[in-house]
């Protein structure tokens, strides 16, 4: 029988990405409620898949037909409500990324999860994507020693972040009309630390599988009219992340360069929201020859639901460390790069 499925959250993400992928898994999960903080879009989405709809989160904690928890809510709130599922008794939760905002609450998270034997997947999924075990596949297969890694981000506006950057503002500085003031260390500080645990998230755990000791910030600041530029030694590896948000321009783009001692790797992901198989990968090797891998069927949305239904039926274990291990290092990276801007070392 289907495990039911209890979603906190009735935003864009749920509705794109999290119901039509259920919908696939259809054998495995069946959703059975959604609940909004007021907002009235959980009724929509409810009656999409014959599911109840609420307004509190205590109706799906309490809904004994829920075993499994979605939470597609905002990240501050992440590992409160990972407390509370455990606490009720679910017996597996799929968290949108961020796990958590803090370290502390990162750890707190995890070690409920593991103390009670409950399945905690993080929807990072880039990580799940086959594109990059494919990519991995070849960096280990060949030896290949990273040189350089670098993240590329360009993507429309997008609500979610716009009202983050909006409400984070700190106390006395009022935003100017169209966005945060950047000017101001503080502001640009919180947009950056916020894009990084909310945005970046999406690839960090995949460069720390690369370079998984941070060293220190070579340079970050914010960007105009949304995003931010930061770059970093690990692990001996120069790393840099650049994102930007813009009301007009190119389509979508979403790409992880590693630069090796003898090629070249891009992984080039589909636009967030959408269900268009999987990334790319292009290999330019040090001989001239390239190598374009075909687009597989399956995505990282679909494969994280899956290494969730693994969990519960035994044919898998979660990797409690790796998942903090993954949090500690976005959150680490996040506070230097804030404490970085904070300090006036960002021109």
């Amino acid at each position: 029988m289907p495990h039911g499925v209890g979603i906190i959250g009735a935003g864009p993400g749920v509705s794109a990405l999290h119901l039509p992928t259920l919908a696939r898994l259809s054998d495995q999960f069946t959703v059975r409620r959604i609940t909004d903080a007021g907002s009235g879009r959980a009724v929509l989405l409810a009656a999409r898949v014959d599911a109840r709809a609420s307004s509190n989160i205590e109706d799906v904690l309490d809904d004994d037909t829920v075993s499994v928890v979605l939470l597609a809510s905002p990240p501050a709130e992440h590992a409160a409500q990972i407390l509370s599922a455990v606490t009720a008794g679910k017996r597996a939760i799929l968290c949108e990324k961020p796990l958590a905002t803090t370290i502390e609450d990162a750890e707190s998270a995890v070690a409920a999860c593991r103390d009670a034997g409950v399945a905690l997947v993080v929807g990072t999924n880039h990580l799940y994507d086959p594109a990059w075990g494919r990519a991995k596949h070849h960096l280990l297969a060949g030896q290949h020693r990273v040189r350089a890694l670098s993240v590329t981000l360009s993507l429309p506006p997008n609500d979610r972040y716009h009202d983050v950057v909006t409400e984070m503002t700190p106390s006395g500085a009022a935003p100017r009309r169209g966005g945060p003031d950047l000017s101001i260390p503080a502001v640009a500080a919180s947009v950056v630390r916020q894009l990084i645990t909310g945005l970046a998230i999406h690839d960090l755990p995949m460069l720390r599988d690369l370079a998984p000791t941070i060293e220190h910030i070579v340079f970050a600041r914010a960007v105009a009219p949304l995003g931010f530029t930061l770059g970093y030694r690990a692990s001996g590896i120069p790393v840099r992340l650049s994102t930007v948000m813009l009301a007009e321009g190119a389509d979508a783009l979403w790409r992880i360069d590693i630069t090796t001692d003898s090629d070249r790797v891009q992984v080039s992901f589909p636009p967030a929201f959408v269900h268009a198989g999987s990334a790319f990968v292009h290999v330019s090797a040090g001989d001239g020859r390239e190598t374009t891998y075909p687009v597989e069927p399956g995505n990282g949305y679909v494969a994280e639901w899956a290494s969730l239904a693994d969990a519960l039926d035994g044919s898998s274990v979660i990797e409690y460390d790796e998942m903090l291990d993954d949090a500690r290092y976005a959150i680490a990276l996040a506070d230097a790069a804030s404490e970085f801007i904070e300090n006036g070392r960002s021109s």
